[in-house]
C-alpha cells in the first residue's frame, strides 16, 4: 500500500524488513519482492541505473517464481523507471507488455493507472489527442471500479492537460467533484498535487 500511494519513507522502512524476513526464511517470492522494492527506493533517490537493475532482475525473478498477481504493476513500475531515466520507448514497451498481461489473465484491478500512463508516456511524445483519450479511458475504469485514488490521478491528468489547452473551467469541472469526494488523507502526495493543481485553476 505504502508504494500505491507514494510514501518514499515508509517503502524503504517496509523494504529493509521484507529484506531480513526474506534473508531468514529464504523465500524466493519474498526475496524477489524485496529486490523490486529495493530497485524502487534507489531510483526515488537518484540511482536510476543501479535501481532499474535490481528492478528488472528482481521481477524477473518474482515471475520465475511462478507468481502472476502483481506484475502488472510490477511491470509498470520497470516503466515508469524508463521513464525518469529517460528511455520513452523502453518505458513504453514494459507499458505494453503490462496491458498485455492484463488482457492475458485479466487481473484488472491496475488497470487504469496503466493506461494514465501510457497516456502521460504519449503526451511526452507530443501526441496529445491520443494522451487524452487514454486519460479518458484510465477515468471510466476507475469510475466503473470504484477506484477512487486511480479517479483522481486520471483525472488530475486531464485536467491538466485542458488546462494547458486553454479549457480551464473544464479543467476545474471535472477534478473538483472528484477531489470533494475524500475526507481525509490530505497530506498524501496525490491529493496535494490535486489541490494544487485546482488553486492554480481558481486563481
Amino acid at each position: 500500500m505504502v508504494l500505491l500511494i507514494g510514501d518514499d519513507a515508509a517503502l524503504d522502512q517496509h523494504t529493509e524488513q521484507l529484506r531480513a524476513l526474506a534473508a531468514e526464511q529464504s523465500f524466493p517470492y519474498w526475496v524477489a519482492q524485496g529486490r523490486i522494492y529495493r530497485g524502487w527506493v534507489k531510483i526515488k533517490n537518484g540511482d536510476v541505473a543501479d535501481g532499474i537493475s535490481l528492478l528488472g532482475s528482481g521481477l524477473a525473478a518474482y515471475r520465475a517464481t511462478g507468481a502472476a498477481i502483481w506484475v502488472p504493476h510490477y511491470a509498470a513500475l520497470l516503466a515508469r523507471a524508463w521513464e525518469i531515466a529517460g528511455q520513452i520507448e523502453e518505458a513504453m514497451t514494459q507499458l505494453d507488455e503490462a496491458l498485455q498481461i492484463v488482457t492475458r489473465t485479466g487481473e484488472r484491478w491496475f488497470l487504469a493507472e496503466l493506461n494514465r500512463h501510457k497516456g502521460q508516456l504519449m503526451l511526452r511524445q507530443g501526441h496529445a489527442e491520443a494522451a487524452e483519450d487514454l486519460y479518458r479511458k484510465a477515468l471510466s475504469i476507475a469510475r466503473d471500479q470504484e477506484a477512487k485514488l486511480w479517479e483522481l490521478r486520471a483525472a488530475v491528468n486531464l485536467a491538466r492537460l485542458r488546462r494547458d489547452q486553454g479549457r480551464r473551467a473544464e479543467a476545474r469541472e471535472l477534478l473538483a467533484p472528484v477531489y470533494g469526494w475524500f475526507t481525509e488523507g490530505f497530506d498524501t502526495p496525490d491529493l496535494k498535487e490535486a489541490k494544487a493543481l485546482i488553486d492554480t485553476l481558481d486563481a
